[in-house]
């Protein structure tokens, strides 16, 4: 993703769910960011672009030992 696109994302996370959220670039991926809450790493935002439509999908993984 572009550094303009991590911007929007992050201050979109911000503003809906938390402050303390922050959206990051990825390492050698360019379609995608990462999403953290201070230092832990919460999921994964994808950039989807399908049909002239843009849109992006976050993945959360939830493990049953943190419920």
């Amino acid at each position: 993703m572009k550094p303009d696109e991590i911007k929007k994302l992050d201050a979109y996370f911000k503003r809906m769910f938390n402050a303390q959220m922050v959206v990051k670039a990825r390492p050698r991926k360019d379609d995608s960011a990462e999403v953290y809450m201070g230092d832990e790493f919460l999921g994964v935002v994808f950039k989807d672009e399908e049909d002239g439509d843009l849109s992006y999908n976050f993945s959360m993984a939830i493990l049953d030992v943190d419920l």
